[in-house]
């Protein structure tokens, strides 16, 4: 493992519900599917809400730097399923 990637593992994401509560979030990854980037998120501190292995996913809007729920659970779906595949395919587990 590089520095880089070192870095980006032990970066916490802070982000705050709509109690105003702020939830840490560790970064999985970053993809891009159908042209828009988004980041897997998973709960640095799982709590009631957030499972442990839950991913969550926000769009990313590198213009203001922000990241942008999706309320959309068919899309958050066919994300989560893109990632998996291309993640398989990086580690030589490419279905035919």
């Amino acid at each position: 493992m590089d520095d880089m990637e070192k870095d980006l593992d032990d970066e916490l994401i802070e982000l705050v519900d709509d109690d105003g509560k702020v939830i840490n979030f560790k970064l999985l990854d970053v993809t891009e599917y159908k042209g828009v980037k988004y980041t897997l998120l998973l709960a640095a501190e799982p709590n009631e809400e957030i499972a442990e292995d839950e991913v969550v996913i926000f769009r990313l809007n590198e213009k203001e730097e922000s990241l942008e729920p999706i309320e959309d659970e068919d899309l958050l779906q066919e994300i989560f399923d893109f990632y998996q595949q291309e993640a398989d395919a990086e580690d030589g587990y490419e279905e035919n």
